[in-house]
């Protein structure tokens, strides 16, 4: 009989917290972005109300994740030690786990911040956990490019949450993440190709090839290249971000190419650790700009 924390722990564990993390913090930067200068004490507490109930729904969309791949995941190293995976956790108490926190994020968003906020942080919620997971992963190679629209969704849910209306500044972000999304996760199923082609998802490296895989991670990566400079062009951000974004986005396509030209695990394991650190600084960058502007 598993103790308490342990079976904490375990719930702990279906959220994601480090996919959840990054999706919040995302939609700071969209909050953030959205008011003019230095947030007083108000904005800051409506800031920190939102990213608590989109945390709450994101968690919940990650846990719905869990359960619906349980088998899947069963499957492969990287995700085999999963609670629901593993059999640690039911069906039942995985599946009441993310209502609640589905139910509670959306009441917090709906009460606290706007409704437009919760339709559209419900509405990634349906687009990840249902027409993601259980339609086009296991449908389509273009899995990833399709339900990227879902996981691009945070800063404009944070710009939403401060201003109730999405801005093109947001649909900028959008555009960045949806874009970043493909080339972030086919470097992993690069080196990870076994355990998706064990799993029977179709993966593109799995239905197309290594070869067709890193062409695309190199075509990404430059389309890429010319979105991240799209907050300098619009005037949203400054100098300091456009040095970063020029330097980030040369890391991340000098990554691809050297992957298209010369494969091997280790390498495509660096361009996946080299992506996150490109879409964290790339944020990052755009928050510091904003203040000393």
């Amino acid at each position: 009989m598993p103790s308490r924390m342990a079976v904490v722990r375990q719930f702990y564990a279906l959220t994601k917290p480090r996919v959840v993390q990054l999706i919040v913090f995302c939609a700071l930067i969209g909050m953030v972005l959205a008011v003019p200068g230095a947030p007083g004490w108000l904005a800051v507490r409506h800031a920190l109300i939102a990213c608590a109930g989109i945390w709450l729904v994101a968690a919940a969309a990650a846990a719905f994740n869990c359960l619906v791949e349980k088998g899947i995941d069963a499957k492969m190293k990287r995700t085999a030690w999963r609670p629901t995976a593993r059999g640690e956790l039911s069906d039942r108490q995985a599946l009441l786990f993310s209502a609640v926190l589905c139910a509670a994020g959306s009441w917090v968003l709906y009460v606290w911040v706007n409704p437009l906020t919760m339709w559209l942080t419900f509405a990634t919620f349906v687009g990840y956990a249902v027409i993601y997971t259980v339609i086009l992963k296991p449908l389509t190679p273009q899995n990833i490019v399709i339900g990227g629209a879902s996981g691009a969704m945070p800063p404009v849910l944070g710009w939403a949450a401060m201003r109730g209306e999405v801005g093109p500044e947001a649909l900028i972000l959008f555009l960045i993440i949806f874009l970043w999304t493909p080339p972030h996760f086919w470097a992993l199923a690069l080196y990870r190709v076994e355990d998706y082609r064990k799993s029977g998802l179709p993966m593109l490296p799995v239905t197309h090839g290594s070869e067709f895989t890193r062409l695309q991670v190199l075509l990404y990566t430059l389309i890429l290249f010319a979105a991240c400079l799209l907050p300098f062009v619009y005037g949203m951000s400054g100098w300091l971000y456009l040095v970063a974004a020029v330097l980030l986005s040369v890391g991340f396509t000098g990554y691809a190419f050297a992957l298209w030209r010369n494969y091997s695990d280790a390498l495509a394991r660096k361009t996946f650790r080299f992506s996150l650190i490109h879409l964290s600084l790339l944020f990052a960058a755009l928050l510091f700009d904003h203040y000393l502007r």
